[in-house]
């Protein structure tokens, strides 16, 4: 572990962690952690030690000038802290990073023991993976948890998935083993289209952390974002008659499944959304955003997700697409 600086006393801290690689299909999960980092201005205060998890030939450090001065980006684990003041008092710690490649127990141990010496009240990890789900849709996101008693009280799934798993999986049951509620939030990316970035899956996960938590996340350009990413794949859909028929598919598939969800709860949950953002917070500021141009995938191999927890991804496009628990 490298100390930056000091550890910050918190009030009522949530830890929310996601990770590049298996578990982050369209760069979703990672780009919401670093969405909020900038939008709260968080304080890098840690980082991991790159020698102790990281395979260099697998994920390679990176040169860079700054002033005419070589310098070297080791692919690392970095935390920082955010302050949230509405519509109350909290104190989020971010973990973003990249998915180690050996030591997986050690890495969890060591972002547990920061969470244990900062009083951390429950770990939040973001995920995505890929699915049969249209882009024309809302982002499906599931929250899953091993804890029945969180399950319940924030209404959320018991995780019954069983098969090859990914850092957010083993995370989760270490924060289980260390007695730290723990949740998972899985957003579902078109497998079609599944090459980063995907800011309409990015905005979901953050519209769920907030209904989870009860916060308010500044939602920067991601909004316009979404809206410019979906009219790229809409556009590509009109030229390709067997994509759009496909789309289609999957639209009457997700229609028919999800009519009797159309419940007056979700009607009001997002109701109550619009009501906060209707109402504009001191320090509210946009954010960059990421513009990519969308490609398709081919069909014949989709990789799938199951349940919450995928099989790994297999795109030849990326090294980090997927999913896990």
């Amino acid at each position: 572990m490298i100390e930056l600086e000091g550890v910050p006393e918190l009030v009522d801290p949530v830890m929310v962690a996601a990770f590049e690689g298996w578990n982050d299909a369209g760069d979703a999960a990672s780009t919401a952690v670093g969405h909020m980092d900038r939008e709260f201005k968080g304080e890098v205060f840690a980082a991991l030690d790159a020698e102790d998890y990281y395979d260099f030939q697998v994920n390679r450090p990176t040169v860079w000038m700054d002033a005419g001065v070589r310098k070297i980006t080791w692919p690392t684990t970095r935390l920082s802290v955010v302050r949230i003041t509405s519509p109350k008092p909290r104190d989020l710690v971010l973990v973003r990073g990249i998915e180690p490649s050996m030591r997986w127990r050690s890495f969890c141990n060591e972002i547990l023991a920061f969470a244990h010496e900062m009083g951390v009240e429950m770990v939040v990890v973001l995920g995505a993976l890929l699915g049969d789900t249209p882009h024309t849709r809302p982002v499906p996101v599931t929250g899953v948890t091993s804890d029945p008693d969180l399950a319940a009280a924030l209404n959320l799934e018991e995780s019954r998935y069983e098969g090859p798993t990914g850092i957010v999986g083993i995370l989760q049951e270490a924060c289980t083993h260390a007695g730290i509620p723990a949740v998972s939030l899985w957003a579902a990316v078109p497998h079609y289209v599944s090459q980063p970035p995907n800011p309409k899956a990015t905005l979901a996960l953050l519209n769920r952390l907030e209904d989870l938590l009860d916060l308010r996340i500044p939602q920067g350009e991601l909004p316009e974002d979404a809206r410019a990413w979906q009219v790229g794949v809409d556009q590509l859909a009109a030229e390709d008659s067997e994509v759009a028929e496909y789309v289609q598919t999957l639209e009457e598939a997700r229609d028919t499944a999800e009519l009797p969800e159309a419940s007056g709860e979700a009607i009001a949950k997002e109701f109550e959304r619009y009501l906060r953002r209707r109402d504009p917070q001191p320090g509210d500021y946009a954010s960059e955003g990421g513009d990519g141009v969308p490609q398709f995938r081919d069909r014949a191999q989709p990789p799938r997700g199951e349940d919450p927890e995928p099989s790994p991804p297999g795109d030849p496009a990326d090294d980090d697409g997927g999913g896990d628990e």
